[in-house]
């Protein structure tokens, strides 16, 4: 989709990127090759791909868990490697894996998050305050993580990605598991986020969170960009009509 906000100055910018393994045979594993992109604030770029494609890969070294074998990116303006500590200041990383501490209420969490990143006093406690009631958890604010439902675990989960309001998001297949009421709670929120200014790296599988949310597309096999563009762009490019018929023609394609 094409949002109503216009794209602002660049936030994340990817150069020839690259992860590998030793494997178990004495080969190097290419989990991600030569990956080159660029995301602006205020626009939500999809990373898209099979299981094993490389989009983790990618997002972990882009949130500095992963030190990249080769080449370089940056985010919000700094160097993943060399200066990791101000990247993840400037970041809310969010994953379907991403746990909460069962014991602590939804405020508790977004609070610790907060202060992780430098939050405290009257700040610390106006931006908890603002971050729960825009996610709407102020009413489950003091109730424990471990009786909230699936959907509100989540939003706790984006609320204490943005509590530090990071100019950039990293999510990677935030509504893997979720049920469909929980999942669409999750994109709105997504959508929300971009159109405050953001800057949105987001990857999934499902098309149709594709056809939703991403204003580009990346369609990643086997650790390299096959195609890139917006959803009407790569229709044109593999004369195809559905994006899961361009995604099928990207990934089986050589090279």
């Amino acid at each position: 989709m094409e949002h109503s906000v216009e794209r602002g100055s660049l936030r994340v910018q990817v150069d020839a990127l690259a992860k590998t393994y030793p494997g178990h045979d004495g080969e190097a594993v290419h989990a991600v090759r030569d990956l080159s992109f660029e995301c602006h604030a205020g626009e939500i770029f999809g990373l898209l791909g099979l299981n094993g494609a490389g989009k983790t890969t990618t997002l972990r070294m882009l949130a500095t868990s992963l030190t990249p074998t080769a080449g370089t990116a940056t985010v919000a303006g700094h160097d993943i490697v060399r200066e990791s500590r101000e990247v993840r200041q400037s970041i809310g990383f969010l994953s379907a894996s991403t746990g909460l501490y069962h014991r602590l209420t939804a405020a508790e969490i977004v609070r610790t998050f907060g202060q992780l990143h430098g939050l405290e006093g009257d700040l610390l406690e106006e931006r908890v305050r603002r971050t729960l009631e825009t996610f709407g958890i102020d009413r489950y604010a003091d109730m424990r993580c471990e009786k909230l439902s699936t959907g509100m675990k989540q939003k706790v989960g984006i609320a204490r990605c943005v509590v530090h309001d990071p100019p950039v998001l990293i999510l990677d297949e935030p509504t893997s598991g979720l049920d469909v009421l929980a999942a669409d709670t999750t994109l709105d929120f997504v959508e929300t986020l971009c159109a405050q200014g953001r800057c949105v790296i987001f990857s999934t599988h499902i098309m149709s969170e594709v056809e939703r949310l991403c204003d580009r597309i990346a369609i990643l096999h086997a650790g390299r960009i096959r195609a890139v563009g917006t959803a009407d762009e790569l229709r044109e490019e593999f004369s195809e009509q559905y994006l899961e018929k361009v995604f099928l023609r990207a990934v089986s394609e050589e090279g």
